[in-house]
Parts: C-alpha cells; structure tokens; sequence
C-alpha cells in the first residue's frame, strides 16, 4: 500500500485480511494484488495463511492445476509448476496433489470441482477427482449454506448445465445439501434450456433451480431458507412453485410479468400454450384499477366491511376479463351496489 501510495495511486484493503488490496489507476481498471501466501492449517471451511515471498508457495494452495498458472505482467511469459497448461489443453481438470487432501482443506472444492469441469472440461472427468468428490461428498454439510448457494447458482448459471447437474445427480453430490434435486429433475431442467434457446433467453440461475425441484410453496420455502437466500430470491421461488393460475394475464397481475413468463417456461403445458403465453406477456403492463373504495361510497354505499368485500369482487371479475376498460367497472359497480342495497332492504 505504502509504494501504490508513493507512485501517486490509491490503495484500499479491500479484503485485507486475506492479503487483498486494490489499487485505483488514473487509466485502467481497479487492479486486485493478493500477497503470496502459503497454508499454515486448514479446516474445510477456512485457512489459516502466512505471507510467501515464493511463489510456488502460493502455487501449492490452489485447488486445481489450470488454476495455479502466473503470468508476468509486462512479458506474459507463464509459469506453469504442476501442468496446468498441458491440462487446459487436454480438457482435464485435476487436483494438485490428492484430491481428498484438496478436498479436506476446503470442502467447497468438491462444487468447484463441477463448475470448472463443466467450463473447461471435456469426456469423462479426471477419475481420481470425481472419486474423491464422490467419497468426500457428505463434508459439504460442513459448510455454510451461503457459500454453498453462491456455488450452485453458479453452475446452474452456466451456458449449458445440463450435463455437469446430471453427473452431480448420479454422484450422489446433491443428497447431502438439496436432495429434493432426483434423477427426474433432469427432465424438467433440460425442457427449460431449451426454451431459453428457443427465445434467446440468457439463463436465470434460480429459474433454473425451480425446474430442478418439486413444486410447493412448503418447499420453496424450505430450500430457500436452508440456501439463505435473500428475501427477494425467496419470493421468486416461491412464486415460481406454487402459482396454480393458467391464464397468462391473470398469473402475471398475481405474481408479476417477469414471474409468469418464468413459470410458463418451466411448464409442462405444450410449445404451442407457452409461445402463446409468452407471446401475449413479452410486452405487456400492469394496468392500474379504475376503481377505489371512495367510488363506491360517491356511488351510495356504505361506509364499512361491504366496501372491501365488493371492491376485491369486482377487481377479481375484471382481472379474469382481461382488464377491460373504466366504463366496464363502473358498470359492474353499479349493478354490484343495486343487487347489494336490494338484499339489504329485503332483511
């Protein structure tokens, strides 16, 4: 920090405690520089470091071999200490040393391990790695559900998907921390990737959890209280696996637009229903109700209970007619407020 200061830059600890600082340059972007380190003890869930001036040192601590490549900065020339470069290559994501070591050392590499396969990797994955990934799987528990969120939403982020999920589903890399994702959730993830391609959709990582899991707002529930996800990311999911409405303006002024184009593409409905669906959404706004309590007293009825009970009523009717225009409330007002004084009066 004291020579970034000295050269006339800013320096910020922006994760000091691991080493971290990054520097503000007049005419780049910011730049993170990590000191060397080396482990000094590990956990599975933290590392004590001290500071290296090696760096194969800092080599050592890296979990795979394509991720312990350096490069100088001003002659690009790379130093390579356990063939990462031979491996990226050959497609292979490995382990430096043991993998079960790698794995006791921070059980979130057994995640970390299909996230870089499925970026990187091709055919079969390294089998040490996946044994290892596969014998150590229940330390995942260990873990905090954070980080292990941070993680799937990660992978289920990726282009593609579909192929590292199913090898995590038949590895058995789910059972210890979402073991509602089964062998049939592939079916509904794979109908969804499609779809996104079919309307040039980026991938939405928590969609693409909701199609790996049963429906239920129970489960929804469950899942995203036992990720820790935020409270926003909690109601998508919860919307996107109980909404029970089919009409397509109807679910979206329930659960919202972007809710209900989601939750037509997870649906198992035909492509004919959901491109109609989706078609009808695309530009669609939600209109404001024409029509507020104090219309209904200016009209003569009473003050009190009756005036929710038959604004929610009429707004029900008006939502299920595809939001017809003001003169269409006003009448359904009219005839609701005569046929409730007539009963009145008949008491």
């Amino acid at each position: 920090m004291e020579l970034i200061r000295s050269a006339g830059f800013k320096a910020i600890p922006t994760g000091i405690q691991h080493g971290t600082i990054t520097a503000l340059l007049p005419t780049k972007s910011p730049v993170e520089i990590t000191s060397l380190r080396r482990d000094v003890s590990t956990d599975g869930r933290h590392a004590t470091i001290a500071y290296s001036d090696n760096w194969e040192d800092d080599a050592q601590r890296r979990d795979f071999t394509i991720n312990a490549l350096y490069a100088e900065a001003e002659s690009g020339l790379v130093h390579d200490y356990f063939g990462g470069l031979a491996d990226l290559k050959a497609h292979s994501v490995r382990f430096i040393g043991n993998p079960e070591t790698r794995i006791a050392e921070d059980h979130l590499r057994i995640l970390r391990f299909f996230r870089f396969f499925a970026r990187f990797g091709q055919n079969n994955p390294d089998p040490e790695a996946l044994a290892a990934c596969i014998k150590r799987a229940n330390d995942l528990m260990a873990l905090s559900r954070e980080r292990i969120a941070s993680e799937v939403l990660k992978i289920l982020a990726l282009p593609d998907p579909l192929a590292v999920i199913s090898l995590m589903i038949k590895s058995g890399i789910f059972k210890p921390i979402l073991p509602e994702i089964t062998a049939d959730s592939i079916l509904p993830l794979q109908r969804l990737v499609e779809r996104e391609r079919l309307y040039h959709l980026s991938g939405n990582a928590l969609l693409r959890l909701a199609a790996l899991l049963p429906e239920g707002a129970e489960m929804a529930r469950s899942v995203a209280q036992r990720l820790r996800f935020s409270k926003e990311q909690k109601k998508y999911l919860i919307a996107l696996l109980t909404a029970e409405e089919e009409k397509p303006l109807s679910l979206a002024w329930a659960i919202g637009k972007e809710e209900a184009i989601a939750r037509f593409l997870l649906s198992d409905r035909d492509e004919a229903t959901v491109n109609s669906a989706i078609a009808l959404l695309k530009n669609w706004e939600r209109p404001v109700f024409p029509l507020k309590g104090g219309d209904l007293i200016a009209k003569g009825l009473p003050a009190g209970p009756l005036v929710a009970t038959i604004l929610q009523n009429i707004q029900k009717a008006w939502v299920e007619a595809a939001f017809p225009n003001s003169d269409w409330v006003q009448e359904k007002a009219t005839i609701a407020i005569a046929e409730t004084m007539a009963t009145k009066a008949e008491r």
